[in-house]
């Protein structure tokens, strides 16, 4: 028998992510890292290993400043530029294949610059679904750098992910780049995780996960979508008035407790409609829908094409 899923863990095997790292980058002072935006079902990740690095305000608000063991995950996959905040010509960096990774490099004398960059790839859909549920820029600061590092499990987990992805890169090591994209998946849950425990977490589902109060309907909600909830239901299930569970749960996450179930729902049925030959009457049902009418309404809705259009796509990505 497996043991039960926490939400997090099923979340990702209805929406899984494959974790790719491209560069360790190597800077001295000046150095600049223009990044153009990535692909639709890609998030870019950088991990700061050593050193710091200003993170360009799109908005034209004060850089953020990124220190070592610092984590950035753009959600949105957006354009984003990275500089060593001294104002000064960047020196030209220059790519070098080395072991399991690609250096990239340059010849400033300046402060030094260590980054692990890489990738979240997920289905476009998939991506578009999560992102309603991640910030567009995510920081999370893992206390390297402070006197007083995290006690948090996940904390130590996360430095000890860091050093052994920094490891990997640095001798050729026989699965070596095998082993840095198995870490870099595992870098987007563990990482999620962090940041749902801190203090400050973000708004959305990694604030909604640590507010025990809510907790039961999350879990409800992701392990038994297919029932016919109801804001009452998913109220009494939290031991709390509808009134008071409707407040709460828009306030953390940002939208609603039927909204975040359709879009479980929608998930579930693009992945069915993918990977099995159901009829579209039977996924409808499985996943709470009493009329199928009203399921190919919400599918196109949420997916931007009908179900059927949908299975024919997924077919035809797999015979490429």
């Amino acid at each position: 028998m497996s043991p039960p899923l926490d939400w997090l863990s099923r979340l990702l095997e209805i929406m899984p992510v494959r974790g790719q790292l491209d560069l360790r980058c190597q800077y001295g002072a000046p150095w600049r890292i223009d990044q153009g935006a990535f692909p639709g079902g890609e998030m870019a990740y950088h991990i700061v290993l050593a050193g710091s690095a200003s993170l360009v305000d799109p908005h034209g608000g004060e850089p953020e400043i990124l220190g070592a063991g610092d984590i950035l995950l753009l959600a949105n996959g957006d354009a984003h530029t990275l500089h060593d905040g001294g104002g000064a010509r960047p020196r030209r960096a220059t790519n070098r294949v080395a072991a399991n990774v690609v250096f990239s490099e340059n010849t400033g004398k300046g402060n030094r610059l260590d980054m692990l960059c890489g990738r979240f790839a997920l289905s476009p859909a998939h991506a578009r679904l999560l992102r309603r549920y991640l910030p567009a820029r995510l920081i999370v600061r893992t206390g390297v750098a402070s006197t007083a590092p995290t006690d948090q499990t996940s904390g130590v987990a996360l430095h000890g992910l860091m050093a052994l992805m920094q490891a990997e890169t640095t001798a050729d090591f026989l699965g070596g780049r095998a082993m840095l994209d198995a870490l870099s998946t595992a870098l987007f849950a563990l990482t999620l995780r962090f940041a749902s425990e801190s203090k400050e977490a973000p708004a959305g589902l990694l604030a909604l996960a640590g507010y025990p109060r809510l907790a039961p309907a999350l879990d409800a909600m992701f392990h038994n979508p297919g029932y016919p909830w109801t804001l009452p239901l998913l109220a009494a299930k939290c031991n709390m008035s509808r009134a008071t569970f409707v407040r709460l749960f828009q306030e953390k996450l940002g939208v609603s407790a039927s909204d975040l179930l359709t879009d479980i729902r929608m998930t579930l049925s693009a992945n069915e409609l993918r990977s099995t030959t159901a009829s579209t009457g039977a996924i409808a049902e499985a996943v709470g829908y009493q009329s199928e009418a009203a399921f190919q309404r919400a599918f196109k809705l949420h997916m931007g094409v009908t179900p059927a259009r949908w299975r024919k796509q997924a077919e035809a990505t797999e015979e490429v």
